[in-house]
């Protein structure tokens, strides 16, 4: 006899109740990527402003098979070389006399801290252009030079290499002391103060602990200082040394092709500062490891990955 209070098993459900099917395989979400039409409009516009600029300069008066012609000149490429040189030591002086200068600022030495701000202030203070002008003319003031050991005329000693050299390693050098002062002070005093718990000396811990622990505060600046430097350099045309833009003046005003000689001129300017910035990329990359959980990506990486990113489908 069934009791009529008998329940329905727990396994069988109740005949008015929906029966819910769970699917074995949800659909897979389709997304859509957004278009970023801003993106494409700008580069239109950027691209679009590009070849006007090129129109222009075809539709000019310049002789481009001049430019091509005095490309690879000889004394185009000596002054070019000269330009290197130039550039290459002084930005070694500025560095020496940068990390000098910038001791002697954070010394507690009241003196050497004097003579640092006063170094700084005056060539931080007056143009590059003034201070060449200034030594090339130191004539007017010393006519010899009279060293003890060492004596001749002052238009004999201050050539257009030295004046050239002078004005621009000191004034780099005003400006590295900066540049190294602030790398030294982002360092932590915690560094200094174990070094010398360890029994090392004050310059001892300044070259082995704290320098190359600013190398990585250093280094950026100073890849913008020499290629700076190198644009400047052609300051010291007005001292007579031939560099580069000496060089192209000198062809122009004996060929009659002023402007082709300034082209030439700037495309050997854009390709050093091209390479040199190449190579500060790769040396902030390498001073970098130390403080990055990852490296930025190489200049050839970049260009991979955007070719890859634009050849997908959601690149759009």
């Amino acid at each position: 006899m069934t009791d009529k209070f008998d329940k329905t098993p727990a396994d069988e459900p109740p005949k008015d109740s929906a029966v819910v099917k769970v699917a074995s395989h949800p659909e897979q979400i389709k997304a859509i990527p957004v278009r970023h039409w801003g993106r494409w409009v700008s580069g239109v516009v950027v691209v679009g402003l590009l070849a006007l600029l090129v129109y222009s300069f075809s539709q000019g008066d310049v002789d481009w098979g001049t430019v091509g012609d005095f490309i690879f000149d000889d004394r185009i490429l000596t002054g070019m070389l000269h330009t290197l040189l130039i550039s290459v030591l002084s930005m070694l002086i500025g560095l020496v006399l940068g990390i000098i200068f910038a001791v002697m600022r954070l010394s507690k030495n009241p003196v050497t801290g004097a003579v640092s701000w006063l170094y700084i202030w005056f060539f931080r203070g007056t143009p590059v252009f003034v201070q060449l002008l200034l030594w090339f003319n130191l004539a007017l003031i010393f006519p010899v030079l009279n060293l003890g050991f060492y004596k001749d005329e002052m238009v004999d000693v201050m050539t257009p290499f030295v004046v050239a050299l002078l004005g621009l390693g000191l004034n780099e050098g005003a400006y590295m002391a900066e540049i190294v002062r602030a790398g030294i002070q982002s360092v932590d005093e915690g560094q200094t103060e174990a070094s010398h718990a360890l029994g090392m000396s004050s310059s001892k811990t300044m070259r082995r602990i704290v320098l190359p622990q600013a190398m990585r505060v250093i280094v950026p600046p100073t890849g913008n200082e020499f290629i700076n430097l190198l644009k400047t350099s052609s300051l010291v045309s007005a001292v007579q040394y031939t560099e580069l833009l000496r060089a192209a003046q000198n062809i122009g005003s004996t060929s009659f092709a002023v402007m082709e000689m300034l082209l030439v001129a700037s495309v050997w300017y854009l390709a050093l500062t091209s390479v040199f910035s190449v190579g500060q990329y790769y040396v902030e990359r390498y001073y970098a490891r130390g403080s990055l959980r990852q490296l930025p990506l190489t200049p050839w990486q970049k260009v991979r990955k955007n070719l890859t990113f634009l050849s997908s489908p959601r690149g759009v």
